[in-house]
């Protein structure tokens, strides 16, 4: 008879023990990694990807223009204030049967004021000093005036930048589109960079 018959079962107790010990201690390490994950990066992999392009969204039927009549529109998020107008003059950039109607973005780039708009020969209610002599984007917040005849380039004021100009097109209904936006930058957005996502952040993507 064997000295300690109990001993090859206590080796193999101790064996199964040791194995799962080891295992658990595997699993809860991967439970606090992932744990970990979550907490640095809180974008889960389920989430929806950024959009990477701009949406294409109708504005509003040429027919319904009327000169110096602007159209108030968002794009290309919810919180993006643009204006599209007739102006009743061939400018630069301008699309439809008279090359006139243009659209921007309303967010003055001095300070993300919003500006008003003012056909030629009117004055601001919040100066009555001055008077536009062509269709202008006027901000009332501190004086930037911009030339909406020529890709909204600045004339005055402090602002440091052209608007950015929405890109549209007319199809063969008259339906005008919103398409995408030229730089420069959209206050507190990146318009025109490489990375359309930048422009894209900061709201909800419009939709029609």
């Amino acid at each position: 008879m064997p000295d300690n018959p109990g001993k090859p079962a206590d080796d193999e107790r101790r064996t199964f023990i040791r194995i799962a010990v080891t295992a658990s201690a595997a699993l809860a390490a991967g439970g606090i990694a992932a744990i970990g994950k979550s907490i640095i990066n809180p974008q889960l992999a389920s989430e929806s990807p950024a959009p990477t392009t701009f949406p294409r969204v109708k504005v509003t039927n040429v027919s319904t223009l009327v000169v110096n009549s602007p159209v108030s529109f968002y794009y290309p998020l919810d919180n993006e204030p643009n204006i599209l107008l007739k102006l009743g003059e061939k400018v630069s950039s301008g699309i439809g049967p008279d090359s006139d109607i243009v659209a921007f973005s309303q967010v003055c780039q001095h300070l993300g004021c919003t500006y008003g708009f003012q056909p030629a020969g009117t004055s601001p209610n919040c100066n009555k000093t001055f008077q536009s002599s062509k269709p202008v984007g006027y901000c009332c917040c501190h004086g930037s005036v911009y030339d909406l005849t020529n890709d909204a380039q600045v004339i005055s004021g402090p602002a440091p930048r052209p608007l950015p100009r929405v890109i549209i097109e007319i199809d063969s209904a008259g339906d005008i589109y919103a398409m995408g936006m030229t730089p420069p930058t959209i206050f507190g957005h990146a318009t025109g960079s490489t990375d359309v996502t930048q422009d894209l952040q900061g709201g909800n993507l419009v939709s029609q």
